[in-house]
């Protein structure tokens, strides 16, 4: 069994939910208290033990790279006025030499089109694939658990959490088939937004995954689905005629950036745990509130 040590992150969206705050800044750095987004996600991706980060940039993506390259007049500004605490922090999220790669998706094709254009990066290897919209909060990370279950099965693992069964309607909707092992479920089937009636459960993908790298021979020839694109649910579908599909459970908690709201929250939530701001801005939200 190959050990999962690359995780792939598709940047290339424009963030048309956010304009026009989003017209020259990559919405991926919009800020989350005083971190951007990306962070949040490519910790999430430390943690589990991964070694190398690949991001699918598209134009006006450039801020990203810029982020996590090392900045010599900011360290070096930094240290000349005795910021090592600032300085320390921003050492200590800086990844080595090697560990980071960049390519391009030209064309808005689509999440499996921009997995595909990840796959010379990837090679023979499976690797995890962290969609940057949402962020996690558990005890555990996500990612962390499912690389756990990953190396209990060997196969592809897709995380899940359930929904209002209300809301179905917004989400990829699993349907959850035996208990395998290290205490995860075969998926047996796949739903792209079923209305409640149609639902097979309540399970919505939350957008972390590992996937085999058999999936880029399956999107070299994978036609448009919904939406006049490469669907990754259709080819992962596909995948189950050669190995299986394992249901990671997700317990934490997830904040969709994607949208304006779930990214008002994710901003409250966090700032809800710094000792430094949960008492004022407890007092804001109460005052905002009465």
């Amino acid at each position: 069994m190959k050990k999962v040590r690359k995780a792939v992150f598709p940047v290339a969206g424009l963030g048309t939910r956010f304009l026009p705050a989003t017209k020259a800044i990559p919405k991926e750095m919009l800020t989350v208290v005083d971190r951007p987004i990306i962070q949040y996600v490519v910790e999430e991706a430390r943690e589990a033990g991964i070694e190398h980060f690949i991001f699918v940039t598209g134009r006006n993506k450039a801020a990203i790279e810029d982020h996590f390259d090392v900045q010599y007049e900011l360290y070096d500004t930094l240290a000349k006025r005795g910021k090592e605490e600032v300085l320390s922090k921003l050492r200590s999220q800086q990844p080595e030499a090697g560990e980071i790669s960049f390519t391009r998706q030209q064309e808005p094709l689509g999440l499996g089109h921009a997995v595909w254009c990840a796959r010379e990066l990837v090679g023979d290897e499976p690797f995890a694939l962290l969609l940057p919209d949402m962020i996690m909060r558990a005890q555990k990370s996500c990612m962390k658990g499912m690389v756990e279950l990953y190396e209990q099965t060997g196969e592809n693992v897709i995380a899940v959490e359930e929904c209002d069964p209300a809301e179905t309607g917004k989400y990829g909707i699993v349907e959850a088939g035996d208990t395998t092992a290290g205490g995860g479920f075969e998926i047996v089937g796949m739903v792209e937004k079923p209305k409640p009636a149609d639902a097979p459960s309540n399970l919505f993908i939350n957008g972390r995954y590992i996937l085999q790298p058999e999936i880029f021979d399956i999107l070299a020839t994978q036609e448009r689905g919904a939406g006049n694109e490469i669907q990754l649910t259709d080819a992962m579908f596909k995948m189950r005629d050669t190995q299986k599909l394992h249901g990671y459970r997700y317990k934490g908690e997830t904040y969709d950036c994607g949208t304006p709201e779930g990214f008002i929250e994710a901003n409250i939530a966090f700032a809800l745990e710094r000792p430094d701001l949960a008492d004022k801005v407890r007092e804001m939200l109460k005052a905002r509130l009465t």
